[in-house]
């Protein structure tokens, strides 16, 4: 068997058929690629949605993830991979392109790498306002780490770190499988033990993916709460991995309790605390101004808000697990 694709899932029944009909549809031989459902427990009837999907799609396989973690869904994914690839694909995921499994069978032959890393933009088909909103501001190096190529377009070998999603199955037989006490960023953690190994990686948009962004800044600010306790997990681990972007939302939310409790004490700590919120906003409003220029859409006017969710969402994970490490 050629490719193994790993899809973790929990309470994606709007979306789950949709994930499975685009990977089981492939323009691939149903004898050499799997497909593995590993479902933590889902009670809104997703395991029962891809027991049903069973019967037309002999290569899809359904996997129950007690423990809930994506990280353990993950791990279960590998134990039970006949293929010569893994590659993971999220349950929010949209597969559009039927050659997909092709190309990244063709990645992996024609650049010799040990990884492959791709492109993720956030998209969905009739995205709501703040969908749009979210989509648009992670997009921007304002919105989501500049140190990770995960929007770009290019095609180039560089560090799996922030971008492996596909390897070949012998590498987690040299440096382990994922670190389960991690329920984000565990792939990072994954990719730097395999980039300290001098394992390759191709980047490549030929098997970019849609992700559905968040339909609430509710959602959207649990999401990055997740985000930011994976990366202090992250750090603590790997402290080299900590890079500067990744402290400024915690910088931000500390000046916010610090700052503002300084200002009702202090003229002086009142004007620096109004001067750096100033300049926060102008970056914030900017950005926003050069977004809404590039797309002549009015409608992104609660980007600024997204921005403000996300940096405040990182910046309180990160510091709550600093604090208080699960």
């Amino acid at each position: 068997m050629k490719i193994s694709v790993i899809v973790p899932v929990r309470n994606e029944s709007k979306q789950i058929r949709e994930v499975l009909e685009g990977l089981c549809r492939q323009d691939y031989p149903r004898d050499q690629y799997e497909v593995l459902v590993i479902d933590g427990m889902s009670d809104d009837g997703t395991a029962a949605i891809v027991e049903a999907m069973r019967a037309e799609y002999p290569q899809l396989e359904l996997h129950p993830n007690p423990r809930k973690l994506s990280s353990a869904a993950r791990n279960i994914g590998v134990r039970h991979a006949r293929g010569e690839y893994v590659i993971v694909v999220d349950g929010h995921c949209t597969i559009a392109d039927k050659q997909h499994l092709r190309k990244l069978e063709r990645a992996f032959v024609t650049s010799g790498a040990d990884t492959i890393g791709r492109p993720q933009p956030l998209v969905t088909c009739r995205p709501s306002g703040i969908q749009r909103c979210v989509s648009i501001a992670r997009s921007s190096w304002l919105g989501h780490n500049p140190d990770s190529p995960v929007f770009s377009r290019r095609e180039l070998f560089m560090s799996p770190q922030n971008v492996a999603v596909a390897y070949k199955r012998e590498l987690f037989d040299e440096v382990g499988l994922f670190d389960e006490s991690f329920d984000a960023c565990e792939d990072v953690e994954l990719n730097t033990r395999l980039a300290r190994a001098g394992r390759t990686c191709w980047f490549t948009p030929d098997i970019a993916v849609g992700y559905t962004p968040r339909s609430s800044l509710a959602g959207l600010f649990y999401q990055m709460i997740r985000y930011g306790r994976g990366r202090c997990r992250l750090a603590r681990r790997h402290p080299d991995s900590l890079t500067l972007p990744a402290l400024v939302p915690v910088a931000l939310l500390v000046w916010l309790a610090v700052g503002g409790l300084a200002a009702a004490l202090s003229v002086w700590a009142a004007w620096a605390f109004a001067a750096t919120m100033l300049v926060y906003a102008t970056v914030v409003g900017m950005e926003t101004l050069r977004l809404i220029a590039s797309r002549f859409e009015l409608g992104y006017v609660r980007v600024p808000a997204v921005f403000l969710t996300i940096h405040l969402g990182f910046g309180w994970g990160f510091l709550r697990e600093l604090v208080r490490p699960r």
